[in-house]
């Protein structure tokens, strides 16, 4: 499918006031999503679609025996395949059946005594439903003479890309993981040269460029739906079941993808705003990244509206605003009151403050229907503390202030991914509690980590786009100056910060979890979506150019039966 033509961004009135621009492509989508609206759902495909689900629910509640890897592997692909939600408590019940006795398979000729395949997809898997399982397993599959792993290993690809995979959950103080990573990097890359065409090297090429922890359920899902059916081995009613739920639930996205469109429209920024960036719908994949389940709809429509409606503040604040401008709107956003309107100077100003106080309106009408019209002062809060962060960072651009790391870091990692982390817990229905709230907003570290992995990827892969027009040092700049340190210097240590604070989010993945995974998954899901948006540049910002296909993968094209 082709995506439509860019619409023509309107040419922007000009003042007497000297302001900057950043040029920012137009949509590429228009009003394309809103023909979604009126999509029916088939009630046999719903009757098929449980059918097939008993069955698979049979398979995984089935005996397991003392060598798991096959029952192993029929999780792996659940999850891989995104329906995994379906069978949680089945899920939890095996691998924890399987945790429990894997001491006495051990003892037993266990498959991960010689298979590393076995040894790594039981670590991964158990690993991410939260148990700290020891990494010392992987010792046996290093030679006794020298301590390196075995040269043997290399002609097993199967084995390296199960193990690669694991690496991704490893934690501080893992050193074996840190060498394991290394050597299954160097062999996977060599590899994928000299592997023939086919789903193993598929598999080996996309886990090098996406590990799967690292990933977007969805957009994995979504991937992966392709890879399974065309290996020999693959399960055909789960792959019928995940194929038809896909489908099914694309619908559900696509339905709320035409009314924040239609909202969208509505407010009319492509003409009144046109200096800033009109990203609905990328601004709505951001929000299906942190949740694509059906029962956060609500959640996921409040996400996706705030996450559109800050692009534009910080826009404002990055690009358009001088100044004096900031200056006044930042006061009206500490203020919250409609009459603060009348001391904005510019339309375009008033236009924004009042789709705020607007937006905010009907999330807090909404949340008081549910009983839960007390979540709204967090919200406001962070936005509040988000908006106070753009305003430090204008100020140091005019003052043309570079500040040091710690000073960039302290307001950076208030910019974006806190308020949006907070912003993510407020529909999500009867799992959050006051106190979820509360914890949330202390910023605790995995907060912090997401927040330092978001801003320090974003920076990278932004800068050189940003400072042609002129915008606040980055934490690359930041780096450089203090430590008189080189472009790839500084890179080269930033990066390093960003594997560290994976490992700290990975560590409040182990159980027992201060709240339930439901919530902690939300914000390890904003890391994911970084991973993925920044890959390769400024996702978001250049849609049109890297993120087209994933749009058309999740909202336009359903997966072939």
């Amino acid at each position: 499918m082709s995506a439509p033509q860019p619409h023509q961004t309107p040419k922007m009135t000009t003042n007497d006031v000297n302001r900057r621009s950043a040029n920012f492509s137009p949509t590429i989508w228009g009003d394309y999503f809103l023909s979604y609206a009126s999509i029916e759902t088939n009630i046999e495909e719903e009757q098929r679609i449980q059918e097939l689900k008993e069955r698979v629910k049979t398979m995984i509640m089935a005996p397991i025996p003392c060598k798991p890897l096959k029952k192993l592997e029929l999780i792996d692909a659940i999850q891989r395949l995104g329906v995994s939600r379906h069978f949680e408590n089945e899920i939890d019940q095996v691998l924890l059946q399987i945790h429990n006795n894997s001491y006495l398979c051990y003892h037993q000729g266990s498959d991960y005594d010689e298979d590393l395949h076995a040894a790594a997809l039981y670590f991964r898997l158990l690993r991410q439903q939260g148990y700290n399982i020891s990494c010392d397993m992987f010792n046996k599959f290093k030679d006794v003479n020298d301590a390196k792993f075995k040269g043997s290993l290399t002609n097993d690809i199967v084995g390296l890309l199960s193990l690669y995979e694991a690496t991704h959950l490893r934690v501080h103080g893992e050193d074996i993981l840190e060498e394991a990573l290394s050597f299954t990097t160097t062999h996977l890359e060599s590899a994928a040269h000299r592997l023939s065409p086919g789903p193993l090297l598929q598999q080996v090429k996309h886990a090098l460029y996406q590990p799967f922890w690292k990933g977007v359920p969805r957009l994995e899902a979504r991937r992966y739906l392709s890879i399974d059916c065309e290996k020999n081995s693959h399960n055909e009613t789960l792959l019928t079941f995940a194929k038809l739920d896909f489908n099914l639930l694309q619908k559900v996205h696509q339905k709320e993808l035409s009314e924040i469109t239609r909202w969208w429209k509505e407010l009319d920024f492509v003409n009144k705003l046109p200096f800033a960036r009109d990203r609905v719908v990328e601004s709505y994949l951001w929000a299906l990244g942190c949740y694509y389940e059906p029962e956060y709809s609500f959640a996921r429509m409040i996400l996706g509206k705030v996450t559109a409606i800050t692009a534009i503040i910080d826009d404002i604040y990055d690009v358009y605003g001088t100044f004096e401008e900031l200056e006044l709107f930042t006061e009206a956003v500490e203020r919250w009151d409609i009459s603060a309107t009348v001391h904005l100077p510019e339309q375009y100003m008033k236009v924004c403050y009042q789709a705020l106080l607007d937006l905010y309106a009907e999330i807090e009408e909404k949340l008081g229907n549910e009983g839960n019209s007390y979540r709204i002062h967090y919200a406001r809060e962070a936005m509040k503390i988000q908006v106070k962060s753009y305003f430090k960072e204008a100020k140091w651009f005019y003052d043309n202030y570079t500040p040091t790391m710690d000073e960039y870091l302290s307001e950076a990692l208030n910019t974006a991914y806190f308020m949006l982390a907070t912003t993510s817990f407020v529909g999500m229905g009867s799992v959050v509690t006051k106190d979820s709230l509360d914890w949330v907003f202390s910023d605790p570290k995995i907060v912090k980590a997401t927040s330092l992995i978001c801003r320090l990827v974003d920076d990278m892969k932004s800068r050189k786009f940003e400072q042609k027009r002129g915008h606040v040092a980055s934490s690359v700049e930041c780096y450089m100056k203090e430590h008189n340190a080189t472009e790839e210097q500084a890179i080269i240590e930033l990066s390093k910060q960003v594997n560290n604070a994976w490992k700290d989010v990975n560590e409040t993945c182990h159980r027992p979890t201060i709240f339930p995974m439901q919530l902690i998954l939300r914000i390890v899901n904003f890391a994911r979506m970084i991973e993925v948006i920044y890959k390769h540049d400024d996702g978001f910002t250049h849609a049109g150019i890297f993120l087209k296909d994933i749009v058309i993968s999740l909202f336009v094209e359903p997966v072939p039966l």
